[in-house]
């Protein structure tokens, strides 16, 4: 009798500690609780908030009448206010903590929310910010507040349906989807939860030629085909993916270990490329966002931290980047990569980081200035070349910007820009690409502007410590000055130049210098193969904020910055102007002086209309762009000819090549057919080699890449 009494008690110890598990369904609604209280809590903060809310609930400060589009929408600081302090109420280390008073406020808040329904003309607004704070509200204290409000706020909330006009496919319907599986949690309805999960799951995914990540793992939010690589494509879509990841690890609902790789390709050769060492975000993929103002600060690191909690999948590049972002490593990488679905080129060494933004007749120049910012983004993706050694060289620099002055660009310089309904632009040109070996590369542009009478056929050829840019063939046609912007930066040092044979520092001010051969400032030269007349300006410029947005509530206060601008002036109505210079990064006067006299063993091969191409001299790498079929002179007993428009790269050893990389930026070509001097016996599984002896030449029929990878370079060994 007593064995069967104990046996009794074990079985039902057993079943009552099984009882106690929690589901889990349960731990992943605990564990997005448990983010929610992650927030630091500023009861000062708390006591602020409980003394400017009404008697019926409103707060003092917010404008709710203007529900325009341009308002910004001040109404979310009333559910966001409602979320702090109930995150305050749940906190054991806020001095608010269980405190009554503060459930009193928060429901005095949320009947005056309910009561109105503050509906915005910004649909973003309705389906997404008001539905985050108030499923959050609900999640951390819903429990607590009285039914009938939390039954009035549901409709609110449910504007957030897979259904609705913002759940396309881009970078909202991953936020979307998140809101409503955090209602499902909330509501405790398990089976579709689990269906919200598994959708969200199949978002990470290649969709290339629509919206979402593109096989060159850029992103495209809309059907523009505009970059958004770093905005909405890192924010919303990978941040909301390996948030979930996180939270339904180790239970049934955990996503599948293909895509979380597919997320970690996506984050270290889409997103961590596009960013200033991994670290900072880079400004030449911003959109109209470049008209706010952000704080300079190294990205976080919890994406990462999540991403290791659930594989192991390229681990070391992971934490590398954890690292660099903690302060706690050098930047070490040297990389060149071309999005070629996105026309956009991006080069780093580990002192610096330089990019070029371009368009074609496969993608728009620019987003639409939604809801007020960017309104003086038009020239943006003009070939755009930016620099940036520590990442902050063009910190809020934008309301003082001569936005007809873009670093790298060639712009017709007009009495003002046009309109903000005038930015969006198609492409008129397909020559439009770049060739690169995943370490050096070269960029073409036969750039014809979407918004003036104006064409130029521009590249930028990149090496370990210096890039060199031509230009030529550029002419446009009303009696206007053309210009090319070496570049628009924060005056950081002292400006030194060589003029003529003589080097001086120039006090501030604004002037044309002629007979120029260098210019030095912020640690970055600028080198002219030839002595030429250039304009420089290096004084404080003045703006506005509000001179760059139309929203509302933006400081028109009088911004003061001291900023370096040097840029050619190809005259006006130019017929065949061109142009060329070598930037070198991180680099000091006496090493500028030294190696400008050889032009740091760097030879423009060609600069016409037909072919561009440069020799670096110590690396033994000689790139090219053609625009039409047509042959360079690589030296004596070396020549390259195309039979086609195209691209090459070669690396060279004792009038030999070596290695070969071929692209074609006009997307036509199913091969490329080259003769290269020498003979060549060889073939590989992208090209065939077909050697005449009695000529010494060699030619190549190339393999190119084709469908989603066609603008791709490849790369064959000789």
């Amino acid at each position: 009798m007593i064995a069967r009494l104990l046996l009794f008690f074990l079985c039902f110890l057993v079943y009552s500690t099984h009882a106690k598990e929690p589901s889990d369904f349960e731990i992943i609604k605990s564990r997005v609780v448990d983010e929610l209280l992650k927030t630091e809590i500023d009861d000062a903060r708390v006591m602020e908030i409980a003394q400017v809310i009404n008697e019926d609930g409103s707060f003092e400060g917010i404008n709710y009448k203007d529900l325009s589009r341009t308002a910004g929408f001040p109404h979310r600081r009333h559910t966001s206010n409602l979320v702090y302090l109930a995150r305050a109420y749940q906190s054991e280390s806020s001095d608010y903590y269980q405190d009554k008073a503060l459930t009193e406020t928060i429901t005095r808040g949320l009947k005056y929310w309910v009561d109105n329904d503050f509906f915005g003309d910004n649909w973003h607004n309705n389906q997404i910010s008001t539905p985050t704070n108030l499923v959050n509200l609900m999640l951390l204290i819903g429990d607590e507040l009285p039914q009938d409000l939390v039954d009035q706020a549901q409709p609110i909330i449910g504007r957030a349906h897979m259904n609705a006009s913002g759940a396309r496919p881009s970078g909202d319907r991953i936020v979307i989807a998140s809101i409503l599986a955090k209602n499902l949690l909330f509501l405790g309805e398990k089976e579709r939860f689990y269906e919200i999960i598994r959708l969200i799951e199949g978002e990470v995914k290649f969709s290339t030629g629509s919206r979402g990540m593109q096989h060159d793992y850029s992103f495209h939010h809309r059907v523009d085909r505009v970059n958004n690589t770093t905005s909405y494509g890192y924010g919303k879509y990978a941040n909301a993916f390996g948030e979930w990841s996180y939270y339904v690890a180790g239970t049934k609902y955990a996503f599948s270990p293909e895509k979380i790789d597919h997320l970690v390709d996506y984050y270290l050769d889409g997103i961590y490329k596009q960013m200033v060492y991994g670290i900072y975000t880079d400004v030449s993929v911003k959109n109209r966002s470049i008209a706010n103002q952000y704080d300079f600060k190294p990205a976080g690191t919890v994406e990462i931290e999540r991403l290791l909690l659930s594989t192991d999948y390229r681990q070391e590049e992971l934490e590398e980047i954890m690292k660099l972002r903690k302060g706690e490593a050098r930047p070490s990488q040297s990389f060149s990569k071309f999005f070629w679905q996105t026309e956009h080129f991006v080069f780093q060494r580990p002192n610096f980081y330089t990019t070029v933004r371009m368009y074609s007749t496969r993608n728009q120049n620019m987003e639409v200035p939604y809801n007020g910012p960017g309104k003086t983004t038009h020239h943006r993706a003009d070939g755009t070349n930016y620099l940036m050694l520590t990442g902050d060289e063009y910190h809020d620099i934008w309301p003082v910007y001569d936005w007809q002055k873009i670093s790298g660009t060639t712009i017709m310089q007009k009495p003002e820009l046009y309109g903000p309904e005038d930015i969006r632009k198609e492409g008129l040109r397909d020559f439009v690409g770049a060739v690169t070996d995943n370490r050096y590369g070269a960029v073409a542009f036969d750039f014809k502007s979407a918004h003036d009478m104006l064409a130029a056929k521009k590249s930028w050829f990149f090496f370990d410590e210096e890039y060199v840019c031509l230009g030529t063939a550029i002419h446009s046609n009303p009696d206007l000055p053309v210009a090319t912007t070496v570049n628009q930066v924060l005056l950081r040092s002292d400006v030194t130049v060589m003029q003529a044979d003589t080097v001086h520092q120039l006090p501030q001010g604004d002037r044309q210098l002629d007979k120029v051969k260098w210019v030095h400032q912020d640690k970055v030269g600028y080198i002219f193969p030839e002595r030429t007349s250039v304009h420089l300006s290096n004084q404080v410029e003045k703006g506005r904020w509000s001179d760059i947005t139309d929203q509302k509530n933006v400081s028109e206060e009088i911004v003061s910055k001291e900023v370096f601008t040097l840029w050619l002036n190809h005259g006006n109505e130019p017929e065949h102007a061109s142009y060329a210079y070598i930037v070198v990064p991180d680099v000091e006067v006496p090493e500028l002086e030294r190696s400008s006299d050889t032009n740091r063993d760097v030879e423009v091969l060609s600069n016409t209309s037909k072919v561009q191409a440069v020799k670096n001299n110590k690396l033994n790498i000689c790139q090219a762009a053609f625009y039409q079929a047509g042959e360079i002179e690589i030296t004596s007993d070396l020549k390259v000819s195309m039979e086609s428009q195209g691209m090459v790269m070669l690396q060279l050893q004792e009038n030999r090549i070596t290695q070969l990389s071929v692209a074609d930026p006009s997307r036509k070509l199913s091969k490329a057919l080259l003769t290269i001097s020498g003979t060549y016996d060889t073939k590989g599984d992208s090209f065939v080699s077909y050697p005449n002896p009695d000529k010494n030449t060699t030619t190549l029929i190339v393999d190119l890449p084709q469908g989603v990878y066609a603008g791709k370079s490849v790369t064959i060994e000789l």
